[in-house]
């Protein structure tokens, strides 16, 4: 007997024309966001927005990827992280931080650190620190609230990357099929 459940995936296959990799991408990234969702927002009554736009931008259906991503963002993030608390705690209140800390960022990754993968995010990292202190009109809490959106934007990378090695093993992405050439009769 030939039910619709079972001719479904031989029609979902021949519509995506063998390429999963999207398909396990999305998958990724329902499971990771339900995953960061429970527990900041259910257990720590933490809004998760910071912690899943992280985790979508270290994802990816293929663990060597997500890894080198990943690596990548943590090393930046942890620059910007510095960068942004160095310039926020030395001298007083000014609007002027933020393009100072965000430029000192982008030197510091590319001439210091010189990790190419994600060094947008040293900077990224670095308006996090400082945008938090501007929007508390205090230094202590926006130290405060920068270092917890800081570790909300890692705890966004490390699901990432764990969920991808997670769901590699559960459900291994297949390899790319080769493209055919036309030719000319």
């Amino acid at each position: 007997m030939n039910s619709a459940a079972s001719k479904f995936p031989h029609w979902l296959d021949r519509e995506i024309e063998g390429d999963w990799l999207g398909i396990h991408f999305a998958t990724n990234i329902f499971v990771a966001t339900t995953v960061l969702w429970a527990v900041l927002q259910l257990f720590a009554d933490l809004n998760p927005i910071w912690a899943i736009s992280s985790m979508i931008a270290a994802s990816d259906p293929i663990v060597k990827e997500a890894v080198k991503t990943f690596r990548g963002r943590i090393i930046n993030s942890l620059v910007g992280c510095g960068t942004g608390l160095a310039v926020l705690v030395v001298g007083g209140s000014s609007d002027w931080k933020l393009p100072l800390a965000l430029s000192l960022a982008v030197l510091l990754s590319s001439y210091v650190v010189r990790q190419q993968v994600m060094f947008r995010q040293a900077p990224i990292t670095a308006a996090i620190i400082i945008a938090s202190a501007l929007e508390k009109h205090s230094k202590l809490g926006g130290v405060e609230l920068g270092i917890r959106r800081v570790g909300e934007v890692l705890l966004g990378c490390m699901v990432g990357v764990t969920v991808t090695w997670a769901m590699s093993r559960i459900w291994p992405v297949p390899e790319p099929k080769p493209e055919t050439k036309l030719t000319k009769p």
